[in-house]
């Protein structure tokens, strides 16, 4: 099976009541557990990778990576996550990227339209699906104040206008979610405003929704880091309950970085403590990645439902 876009995917998801977990990859060991997980889940899977990680792998070798992993017999996109400008969307499309974001949502609305527009048109002469974003999703710095009870979530006035105007492929929305490992104050109770879900939902039906920023930080991986020498401090997540619930509603797609980064670190940390004379690279990184991997595979399966239904050529 070759590199394929979302459209196909996204539509089975949203009938089938379940998301397809979307996981920033950082290095090859990341992006071929995912692949591994994936492979033996059945579950269709999204690679995402930022700018910094294409400067990172070099165009070449990611490309050749990713062509390699999508001829295993699994079923995965290529997808540029958060891309700045219209210009890095266009070559991810040339590279073979199948799907690609145009993050442009601090922008005004109406450049936020013309910009992702532009993509769109770019994108589906190439048969690539485009990923926008409405709204805010930020991390626990933001202390903006809000008028009315959207605030920076996004508006469910606008989605309507939004989709149709650029003729997107799906819509990040935000509605709670956050980046990074510390998504919320230490006094704040983690939560999703289902209540705005059900709005946007009722205004694009059958539309594919996507949720960033939802790593679960679990509190024995955080812990096991700074058990072994690392000073993260407290961190909240999403939790899972929340994700799957968004699953079996329109949210398609399902973003996760930051749980794969600490999960890794944790163990290399683990490792280097109890066998502190050890240089071998692989000893250290074997591990690292079988957590990440299992960690995957239990997202795939128990959160968003996604195992057992890759597409079967």
């Amino acid at each position: 099976m070759s590199l394929v876009n979302t459209k196909e995917m996204f539509k089975r998801a949203y009938e089938g009541h379940y998301s397809i977990g979307a996981f920033n990859v950082d290095t090859f060991d990341t992006f071929k557990v995912v692949c591994e997980a994936a492979k033996e889940e059945n579950s269709p899977v999204i690679i995402q990778i930022t700018e910094n990680v294409i400067k990172y792998f070099g165009e070449e070798y990611l490309m050749a990576i990713a062509k390699t992993a999508s001829e295993t017999g699994i079923e995965m996109a290529l997808h540029l996550d958060h891309g700045r400008s219209v210009e890095i969307c266009k070559k991810c499309v040339d590279l073979g990227f199948t799907s690609v974001m145009i993050d442009a949502s601090s922008m005004s609305f109406e450049d936020n339209i013309r910009l992702t527009k532009e993509v769109v048109e770019y994108a589906h002469k190439h048969n690539v699906t485009v990923e926008s974003e409405l709204g805010s999703i930020t991390g626990i710095e933001d202390d903006s104040t809000v008028e009315d009870k959207y605030g920076h979530f996004t508006h469910p006035d606008q989605v309507v206008e939004f989709v149709t105007r650029t003729n997107i492929d799906s819509l990040a929305v935000a509605i709670g979610t956050a980046h990074g490992a510390f998504k919320y104050k230490p006094d704040e109770k983690p939560a999703l405003r289902f209540d705005i879900l059900e709005e946007i939902e009722q205004k694009l039906p059958l539309f594919p929704l996507v949720l960033h920023g939802s790593s679960s930080v679990p509190k024995e991986r955080l812990a096991l880091v700074n058990q072994y020498g690392g000073q993260l401090a407290e961190a909240k997540g999403i939790p899972e309950d929340m994700l799957t619930e968004a699953s079996k509603r329109a949210v398609c797609k399902i973003n996760v970085g930051t749980d794969l980064r600490v999960c890794f670190t944790g163990e290399v940390r683990k490792f280097f403590v109890e066998q502190p004379k050890e240089f071998e690279i692989r000893k250290y990184t074997t591990p690292a990645r079988n957590a990440v991997k299992e960690m995957v595979k239990d997202k795939m399966r128990n959160v968003f439902l996604s195992s057992n239904h890759a597409k079967v050529d």
